[in-house]
């Protein structure tokens, strides 16, 4: 793939009734609960789609908080979580909340988000027993590939003996990461150059386990103003513990290789909504002819078109209650043992709606991007934006490249981003909920749902360019062709060569899986995009066409 120029879960799984499909991602089901989303009920790869408007209005939600029931009625409600009434409590004192709020309180909301301990003790977020797989749970052989390309970059750029850092942010269960370092450490030279392993990572829970895996149960550790430190088991290396990555030091000589794998997904997004313009009051006193002729004066063409946010507004209980009377009965019907509150048979508690007017997000981010902008006299055009991945590509851009705040005499390292989203169209109605690997409405049971939405990979690649001169993005390219290019086939024929047939077996299937390019395909759907040094396109880096050089 050409390099972009100068100046953008492995897999999350929907497991099938057979267990071998992939995260649906068809067009009609994306979106879970119709009735609460209105029309966003289908995924559009095509830009921004038309569509005529469908959703209630800010000040229709404002008359309905005005208009609830008694207190005593008010009180009777029942919340799915202790979540869903805090928002819901939020929301009746300031009003709908950005769509980018509900979604960062639900996944890391100090009561009860999902990452930072609604699940339950326990029970974790990933496997066969969670929600959702990821690639690195699948095969030992994605993390390894992985290890293999910053091995290649590491050699492209000079083999230095000092100052690497392996960073991942959103490292889940530390698996991706432990096979890295297993791969590293098959390289003496490499792994005796590396220096410190960050690991970005929001839930203590999650932490805690990492620490197990990389470290072992019993390894100590002390606490700094950076984060917690302890020793990995691999490299006998600093694994150091973050909550976000301003907390790791951006310094000019060294050389950071950062991997990104199933996070970008779970960043929250703002939804936007083009909507006619509101006209100007007339004069006081004017006559309607009057009226009429100042408009065609004053308007003369099309309406005037502005930029709206999409908020998340509660369910009214008179709407709520016939649907959990129908999704009760229906549950009921079809198995003894289903439970109401469960996210896939429980309706949703809270619903998307078209602000009246425009938001402080809708005044300047859709302005962010000339993308953003051309789309906006078109009616009724639809986009996401999600600030945080340009903030973290701004970041991973100034690390490696250097930026005016942070200057880098020779840019060097490398980041990987591999996720899944759209290659160069914007997205739209992508966000989704999963639980118990099922697609369920992201608006119900808010802190038990994982919710995520497809990655803008063309908006990192931009911000990335933008915020470093010293950079360069290569892709996205598709997961099968990233994992083939990287040797996968022929990895995975080292592991059966005189395995058991039960083994062999599993090893096929997996790599296979990894890069099938079916439509719903986890080699299709994901993608690979990489952020390197600046060098002119000269050079491509393995796995996107290039090979190892030095």
């Amino acid at each position: 793939m050409p390099a972009f120029p100068r100046k953008r879960l492995a897999d999350r799984e929907i497991l099938s009734a057979n267990a071998t499909g992939r995260r649906i991602m068809r067009p009609s089901t994306i979106v879970a609960a119709p009735r609460a989303l209105g029309c966003l009920s289908g995924r559009c790869f095509g830009g921004a789609r038309s569509a005529a408007p469908c959703f209630r209005s800010f000040s229709q939600s404002r008359r309905f908080s005005q208009q609830q029931q008694p207190a005593e009625k008010q009180e009777e409600r029942k919340w799915s979580t202790p979540l869903a009434k805090q928002l819901f409590e939020a929301i009746s004192t300031t009003g709908p909340v950005p769509l980018a709020s509900y979604m960062r309180m639900c996944l890391t909301g100090d009561l009860g988000g999902y990452y930072s301990g609604a699940i339950g003790q326990g029970r974790d977020q990933f496997g066969a027993k969670g929600d959702f797989i990821t690639s690195p749970e699948i095969s030992q052989m994605f993390g390894e590939l992985v290890g293999v390309w910053f091995i290649a970059e590491w050699i492209s750029q000079g083999r230095p003996s000092q100052g690497v850092q392996l960073i991942e942010v959103g490292p889940g269960r530390g698996t991706l990461m432990d096979d890295v370092l297993r791969t590293v450490q098959r390289f003496p030279a490499m792994a005796s150059a590396v220096d410190s392993v960050f690991m970005v990572e929001a839930s203590r829970a999650l932490r805690d386990a990492q620490k197990t895996l990389l470290c072992g149960p019993d390894a100590p550790s002390t606490e700094s103003k950076v984060g917690y430190h302890s020793t990995g088991k691999h490299l006998g290396k600093p694994i150091v513990w973050t909550e976000t990555i301003k907390s790791i030091p951006i310094e000019p000589d060294k050389m950071p290789f950062i991997v990104a794998h199933e996070f970008f997904d779970a960043l929250p997004i703002h939804t936007f909504q083009t909507a006619p313009a509101k006209q100007t009051k007339p004069a006081a006193g004017s006559t309607p002819q009057e009226q009429q002729r100042q408009q065609r004066v004053d308007n003369p063409g099309p309406p005037a078109m502005e930029w709206r946010e999409m908020m998340v507004s509660p369910v009214p209980p008179a709407a709520l209650t016939p649907l959990l009377t129908t999704t009760t009965s229906s549950s009921s019907s079809s198995s003894s043992s289903s439970n109401a509150d469960d996210p896939a048979t429980s309706p949703p508690e809270f619903q998307l709606i078209l602000s009246s007017a425009p938001t402080r997000h809708s005044r300047y981010l859709p302005d962010s991007s000339p993308r953003y902008r051309a789309l906006k006299h078109t009616p009724s055009a639809l986009i996401e934006v999600c600030p945080d991945a340009s903030l973290y590509a701004s970041d991973f851009a100034a690390r490696i490249g250097g930026s005016p705040q942070h200057p880098k005499p020779t840019p060097s390292g490398a980041a990987l981003v591999l996720d899944y989203g759209t290659a160069d169209t914007i997205p739209v109605n992508s966000l989704r909920g999963i639980r118990h690997h099922r697609l369920v409405s992201p608006f119900s049971a808010p802190g038990l749902v994982d919710l995520s939405a497809d990655v803008d990979f063309t908006a990192i690649a931009e911000a990335a360019t933008r915020a470093s001169d010293g950079v360069e993005v290569h892709g996205p390219v598709p997961q099968a062709d990233f994992l083939e290019l990287m040797g996968i086939r022929e990895r995975a024929e080292m592991l059966t060569k005189g395995a058991p047939k039960e083994t062999a077996e599993t090893v096929d299937k997996a790599w296979r899986r990894l890069v099938d390019r079916g439509p719903n395909g986890m080699g299709k759907v994901y993608k690979a995009l990489a952020i390197l040094p600046e060098n002119d396109g000269r050079r491509r880096p393995v796995g996107f066409g290039g090979d190892v050089r030095g």
